[in-house]
């Protein structure tokens, strides 16, 4: 071992907690260089996942989303409706485009593999036409922000970790035939109003075959866990490269 690396131990306090000289104790952390932390996390979650068998087609998702968010009630509370994974990996291979419900979510996305095959990241909730719409209409941004992304007349992929009206408008709009069948809808927005029973429509949509969906069923979720279940299909799609 280097002294560079003896020196890098004692600093963060490995081998039973004896700083090097110079460094500084911190009460026995463990020393994981920069490139394997992912690495080190995943072996973590495997080990809190303990002997419980996952789905080998949704596994990568499930730990994707234990790792963005350190909470494994998402090994159960994750519900994919059949082949999910596999159509949202071959959508995102093809080139298929995404829309966010929100600026955080699209900023978490892999926009460079994304772009290898293709892709774009679309979020309208900022656009003068849709806020204008919103307010005289008396209706959420998100929820206007869907009729946009309908307007485009092809298949995407709808990423929605905020806003439940947005997924009560993607409900509305599939069920009245006014938006292109999406190539996946990922349904994880977070809180307490609307939130259970919006999620809980998509996954009837799901469950009767009318839409290939993933959804975190309960009020948990999020912009970082739709970008999480995003990224995790695109690094699929990307056999793992990630630039």
């Amino acid at each position: 071992m280097s002294k560079n690396e003896q020196v890098k131990m004692g600093v963060f306090g490995a081998a039973g907690g004896e700083a090097a000289d110079g460094g500084i104790e911190l009460g026995g952390l463990e020393f994981v260089r920069p490139r394997d932390i992912e690495r080190r996390s995943f072996e973590l979650i495997q080990e809190g996942l303990g002997d419980r068998q996952l789905d080998p087609s949704n596994e990568p998702v499930i730990k994707r989303v234990i790792h963005t968010t350190a909470d494994f009630d998402y090994a159960d509370s994750l519900y994919f409706s059949p082949c999910a994974v596999k159509r949202g990996v071959t959508a995102l291979r093809g080139g298929c485009d995404i829309v966010t419900d929100t600026t955080m979510a699209r900023a978490g996305i892999n926009k460079r593999v994304l772009g290898r095959f293709g892709g774009e990241v679309h979020t309208f909730i900022a656009d003068p036409d849709v806020m204008a719409e919103a307010k005289e209409r008396g209706l959420t941004r998100s929820a206007i922000s869907m009729d946009k992304a309908a307007q485009m007349g092809r298949p995407m992929v709808f990423a929605v970790g905020n806003a439940p009206t947005a997924l009560v408008r993607l409900y509305e709009l599939i069920s009245a035939g006014e938006l292109v069948r999406p190539a996946l809808v990922v349904g994880v927005p977070v809180g307490f109003v609307n939130v259970v029973e919006s999620k809980e429509l998509i996954c009837r949509l799901g469950e009767a075959g009318e839409l290939d969906c993933i959804v975190a069923r309960g009020r948990k979720g999020g912009s970082n866990v739709a970008a999480a279940v995003v990224n995790a299909l695109l690094y699929l799609a990307s056999n793992d490269a990630r630039d």
